[in-house]
């Protein structure tokens, strides 16, 4: 018997020790959210038109290279709105096979509507458009998300905000550098390689000379550094005549990541995954000689000569800064945005109301637990002390359990502490009106006290393993403060168990083993 308890109590000892052990330091063990650390809050709304706008684009550009590759010859093509293109000067004889090809590509996403003169206009179906817009606040959503991760935020929140269903909330608690933030979280980072078709020049018109001031169907003009440039120059301001269809995406990246180019230059580095390392390899391979511009954001980076096949790596030069190339690789990492992004609302909470926050919560809790060891030393005598120690431990093991899975506590949180004080105190209430009852039976204090714990043992187990599932909900379909009262109810219950039934019951038959208790003050 005295075996079983010494290693009852050296259990307990070691428990204990191991939780303090992962509290202290508690500055820097413990983990604060928002409320608590301060941060940033941002409220985002996904501008939807946008992704609409690139699928209409898309659409447009590769009905034309099919009515190119068929021999179809049209007016013009144009695009009205982000959900409308129309296409004129249809010839009559070749009616049919446009209709037949438009079918086949179009179909799916867009209704078709003809007019007089070969004129038809192509307008996005309803369906189709609620579609898109849904998936690119999803696709926003994911990637903010990823970015974030990247940034190395303790437990942020990225979520869907509002009633719109185009609105995404952020928090990054412990955030200083909020422009830096904001420049990652919004920067679309789209990544195109596309085959030059004319320049660099010095300007657009002289671009456009041969073709007499028009941009070819097909094609676009875009605007970058001149890379022909000896290391050292001035840079200057070139005009890029490109494919409007790029070669390769974003999409077809595999991770990106910091490095130096050959002038040991801040650069970044790509890799491609295999469905852009066999479409690179037919590009380079069959373009040998050509130039191929790297395009980030609608502007030129670099355009090198394709010296032979490529297939699976790259770099992206272009006077970068080493901390602006950690953060391209981070976004191109992350993936494009499908959207631009609007700032709705942006708060920053600083750190001093931070630490208001935490102080009112640290003597919030104390004073709940001096009421509450005053109430039990007042109404169970010496067995209040007991339950004071049981619910002290309490308060330990869980702060254990936070800092050693890193959880995140919050100003709910603390709502949680406070709570975890009274679950402890109605546990060890149940525990020793039990004891009293026993007694009244006239057993001795030492089987009084073992039935008391045997006897309420299945209850306390069955309303904790309720609470657990409720806590678990809480946490799975939960968000922010909801989250995080979650956190700490859980983890309060489960050492609840422990200090209530096991760490209770052994500091009474260690003081009952010492000494013959005839009465006990309860």
């Amino acid at each position: 018997m005295k075996t079983n308890l010494r290693w009852r109590l050296l259990s307990i000892v070691g428990i204990l020790a191991l939780a303090g052990w992962s509290v202290y330091p508690p500055e820097e063990k413990v983990r604060l959210g928002l409320d608590l650390k301060g941060g940033v809050h941002m409220v985002l709304r996904v501008q939807t038109d946008d992704a609409l706008r690139i699928e209409t684009e898309t659409s447009m550009e590769r009905v034309r290279e099919v009515l190119e590759v068929s021999n179809v010859n049209v007016g013009t093509m144009s695009m009205e709105s982000p959900m409308r293109f129309r296409v004129e000067g249809v010839a009559g004889d070749q009616d049919a096979e446009f209709r037949r090809i438009t079918d086949e590509q179009l179909d799916v996403v867009f209704s078709r509507v003809s007019g007089a003169g070969g004129r038809y206009t192509f307008q996005m179906r309803p369906n189709m458009a609620v579609s898109l817009r849904d998936e690119s606040v999803r696709q926003a959503l994911l990637t903010i998300e990823r970015r974030v991760n990247e940034l190395g935020v303790a437990e942020p929140i990225v979520a869907p905000h509002g009633v719109g269903g185009d609105q995404i909330l952020v928090q990054l608690p412990g955030v200083t550098d909020v422009d830096r933030a904001k420049e990652i979280i919004r920067s679309t980072a789209l990544l195109e390689l596309k085959l030059v078709e004319g320049g660099p020049v010095i300007s657009r018109e002289l671009l456009l000379q041969a073709s007499g001031g028009q941009v070819p169907d097909g094609m676009e003009v875009l605007s970058g550094a001149d890379d022909t440039l000896s290391a050292g120059a001035a840079p200057q301001s070139m005009f890029y005549l490109v494919r409007r269809v790029a070669a390769i995406t974003g999409r077809d990246l595999r991770t990106a990541r910091p490095t130096l180019d050959e002038n040991n230059l801040p650069a970044v580095s790509f890799t491609l995954n295999r469905d852009g390392a066999r479409k690179f390899g037919d590009v380079t391979g069959q373009n040998i000689g050509r130039y191929l511009a790297i395009i980030l954001d609608g502007r030129v980076q670099s355009a090198p000569r394709i010296e032979g096949r490529i297939t699976g790596d790259g770099h992206i030069s272009g006077g970068f800064t080493q901390q602006r190339a950690a953060d391209l690789g981070l976004v191109l990492r992350s993936g494009a945005l499908p959207a631009s992004l609007t700032y709705l609302e942006e708060r920053t909470v600083g750190p001093t109301l931070g630490a208001d926050s935490v102080r009112a919560g640290v003597l919030a809790s104390l004073t709940g637990l001096v009421l509450v060891a005053l109430f039990m030393l007042v109404y169970y005598k010496l067995a209040g002390i007991n339950a004071i120690l049981s619910v002290a431990l309490n308060l330990l093991i869980l702060l254990g359990f936070m800092a050693h899975l890193n959880a995140t506590m919050t100003l709910p949180g603390i709502a949680g502490f406070i709570l975890t004080i009274g679950m402890g105190v109605d546990s060890n209430v149940l525990i020793f009106e039990r004891i009293k009852e026993e007694l009244g039976t006239a057993k001795s204090v030492r089987l009084a006290v073992a039935a008391g714990f045997d006897r309420v043992f299945l209850t306390i187990l069955d309303t904790h393993v309720a609470s657990l599932i409720a806590a678990a909900f809480l946490f799975q379909f939960g968000t922010g403060p909801i989250r995080g009262f979650a956190t700490t109810l859980f983890f309060g219950l489960l050492s609840n168990v422990f200090t209530a039934v096991f760490v209770s019951r052994t500091l009474f038959e260690t003081v009952l083993s010492r000494r013959q208790v005839t009465r006990l003050s309860i």
